[in-house]
């Protein structure tokens, strides 16, 4: 058994070294550890996002623990920021292996309480910004013949989540659009060598929270938040074996179970839990937080998130 799992460990590491991996949102969370972990494994990764100069210390990072990447600033809501994201990558390492879709923001809030300008940025960003990314990588894997597209989405993807109505919309859609670009990619015979997959974690501790736009009057937190770790590690995963909807850690998994045979019951319940959550926060005043412009804080993997509500929930 030891042996085995040792083997296949060893074939996913030689399966991503010398591949060139597009990371979107690379700056914090999920994109820079998947970044630091796929460089670990040899990968050539490209880092997006819109903080140039946070990137360009990601990379000199990299390149200091004797891997390989490159910077491009990049705003995915702006589709000529996208292709040169694109071309920059096939003209440094001359092809592009595997394309991860993890940008995301997000407006916290009752959907009423949010203003339209918000839920439309987060359209922006979450869902064109996600397509353009889509199709610059599917444009190129048809062109040289395989590729794979790893989208991240959300539990919300499945499970609709009160005080995050366009948030989970956008999310549903990121799921919706993975499954639809499969079934053309049978339809034109290349399933099979251009596969595309979406990530799907529960509410995991990273920066996000504090970058999202916050209309609650409280800081945003959610019960039982997963480390990021685990959903880094599906992204690093799906990079060689995609899944066309993966559910990350046994939270998101039971929530997308339930969800099937007690669709009604899943959303009220997960609607209790939220409102429940946003009472137990300390006060905030509304803020757009970096939706429209980034902001220097938050450049870690991990958000902090977790210890804070560990002191609130000391204060109660």
């Amino acid at each position: 058994m030891g042996g085995e799992a040792q083997d296949g460990a060893m074939s996913a590491d030689q399966n991503l070294s010398g591949k060139t991996i597009v990371i979107t949102g690379a700056s914090s969370g999920f994109g820079r550890g998947s970044a630091e972990k796929l460089a670990a494994l040899g990968a050539n990764v490209v880092v997006a996002a819109r903080r140039g100069e946070v990137l360009d210390r990601l990379v000199a990072q990299i390149a200091a623990d004797g891997g390989t990447a490159l910077a491009v600033e990049t705003d995915v809501s702006d589709p000529a920021a996208v292709s040169r994201l694109a071309s920059a990558a096939i003209e440094h390492f001359c092809r592009i292996d595997v394309w991860v879709n993890n940008v995301g923001i997000g407006a916290l809030g009752l959907f009423w309480d949010i203003p339209i300008e918000d839920h439309a940025r987060v359209v922006d960003v979450n869902l064109k910004g996600l397509v353009y990314g889509a199709h610059a990588a599917l444009t190129h894997f048809r062109a040289v013949g395989d590729g794979v597209l790893v989208n991240v989405g959300s539990v919300d993807s499945e499970v609709p989540l009160a005080y995050q109505a366009s948030y989970a919309a956008t999310k549903a859609a990121v799921l919706s659009l993975s499954r639809t670009l499969n079934e053309e990619l049978r339809l034109v015979g290349q399933h099979e060598t251009i596969r595309v997959g979406t990530i799907m974690p529960w509410a995991v501790d990273t920066p996000w929270w504090t970058h999202a736009a916050n209309y609650t009057g409280h800081e945003p937190r959610m019960a039982a938040m997963d480390d990021p770790s685990i959903v880094v590690d599906a992204i690093v995963a799906a990079c060689t074996d995609p899944k066309e909807a993966q559910p990350v850690g046994p939270k998101a998994r039971a929530s997308d179970i339930s969800h099937h045979l007690f669709p009604d019951l899943t959303e009220r319940l997960s609607a209790k839990i939220a409102d429940a959550e946003v009472g137990k926060a300390g006060p905030l005043p509304h803020t757009t937080g970096s939706i429209y412009a980034p902001t220097p804080d938050g450049t870690t993997v991990d958000g902090g998130i977790r210890d804070r509500m560990k002191r609130e929930d000391a204060k109660r």
